[in-house]
């Protein structure tokens, strides 16, 4: 199967330096941001598309902008690139959520995919005006998730859960394609719903061991309901010409954060109610040293930004090696970031894309066309 890539949205802003937030915490950077416009979060998609990218996931939660306005705006500075929206069940009905997909999906030609996040953190939930506990949050998504299946399909819906009703709830026009449905979590709770509903399981870039480990559990729990996923990744990316310049520009960035900033990101984080960011967390356990924790796998992000937290590092043949292994667990979609999106994205798609493709597990999305234009610039 060839390995499908997706880019990333910083729907807060941008920098050359790490920019925290995320699971509950406000945005903040060490460097001089690059505001999230339209223009520039429009260069970055564009980069993305040129460069071979699938899709770009955006993020949702208090610290960034709304996913489904920004990425509707988008929509029409780029021609081919999808958009995986990050939404919270709780926080719009299901048939709106099933409406608004349909819509998208008219509007931009099919190019929306649909990342369904729970959410780990009370305290942030309760500002959304949402007062459950992570538990029933698990319970909802199930159910939200049961209406939204039956309207995909053209189905009458009529729905009593312990969380949501609907009468006889209907799509008038049905998204062509349907959007596929993306999803993560460690916890048992997740793990019912991904096994139930979901097209692609998502795990955050932990060591490949515990990500074997943990796609042995989801899969056997959808193949006790007669289904199978895909699996796909979230990671930071640092790759340059050589380990050495990779490794330098790690250490750079993670000289660039302040111990005061480190403490207080990680006295925010020790609240979350989040079985993944727990597992991100003892990765690092707050500690500048030891961040190697896998060949090649530095968990130096996690110490400012709470949710994906760790990068492949090194250089592009040694990336290109990683990926490769995560693929063998059974990985077939990898969806990256880089400080700044812009730069990064560049150094992945013309280092670390062309190897891949010479492995025979990669090709341009836009192929045979892009490919046979398409020359990596000498020395990157």
């Amino acid at each position: 199967m060839t390995l499908i890539f997706h880019w990333f949205l910083p729907t807060y802003g941008d920098s050359r330096d790490i920019v925290g937030g995320g699971h509950g915490l406000p945005a903040g950077t060490a460097g001089g941001a690059r505001p999230a416009t339209v223009g520039y979060l429009g260069q970055i998609a564009r980069t993305a598309e040129q460069l071979g990218f699938v899709g770009a996931l955006t993020p949702a939660g208090l610290w960034c902008e709304d996913a489904w306005i920004s990425t509707a705006m988008l929509v029409e500075v780029t021609e081919r690139l999808k958009f995986l929206v990050a939404f919270r069940p709780g926080l719009v009905s299901p048939t709106l959520a099933a409406q608004m997909s349909a819509t998208f999906q008219r509007l931009s030609g099919g190019r929306l995919m649909l990342n369904v996040v729970t959410g780990g953190e009370s305290h942030e939930q309760r500002a959304y005006g949402d007062h459950l506990d992570k538990d029933a949050r698990y319970e909802r998504t199930d159910e939200f998730l049961h209406i939204v299946r039956g309207l995909f399909r053209g189905d009458a819906v009529t729905f009593e859960g312990k969380h949501l009703r609907v009468d006889e709830a209907q799509l008038q026009r049905l998204p062509d394609p349907v959007p596929d449905i993306y999803f993560g979590g460690s916890s048992p709770a997740a793990g019912r719903v991904a096994a139930e509903h979901v097209d692609a399981y998502l795990t955050w870039g932990e060591p490949p061991d515990a990500v074997a480990e943990k796609l042995a559990w989801i899969g056997d729990l959808a193949a006790e309901r007669g289904r199978t996923l895909r699996y796909g990744i979230r990671l930071h990316v640092i790759t340059r010409d050589t380990a050495d310049e990779a490794w330098a520009q790690a250490q750079r960035l993670l000289d660039g954060i302040d111990p005061a900033t480190i403490e207080r990101v990680q006295a925010g984080l020790a609240r979350s109610e989040s079985e993944g960011q727990r597992r991100m967390l003892a990765l690092h356990g707050g500690r500048r040293d030891g961040l190697q924790v896998a060949p090649n796998l530095w968990a130096g992000v996690g110490l400012v930004r709470g949710g994906a937290g760790t990068a492949l590092v090194g250089s592009h043949a040694e990336v290109a090696d990683r990926i490769e292994e995560y693929h063998r667990l059974g990985i077939t979609e990898f969806v990256l970031s880089g400080h700044p999106h812009v730069e990064e994205a560049y150094w992945f798609g013309e280092g670390v894309l062309p190897i891949l493709r010479s492995r025979g597990l990669w090709h341009h999305p836009a192929a045979p066309k892009a490919e046979a234009a398409s020359v990596p610039f000498a020395g990157r």
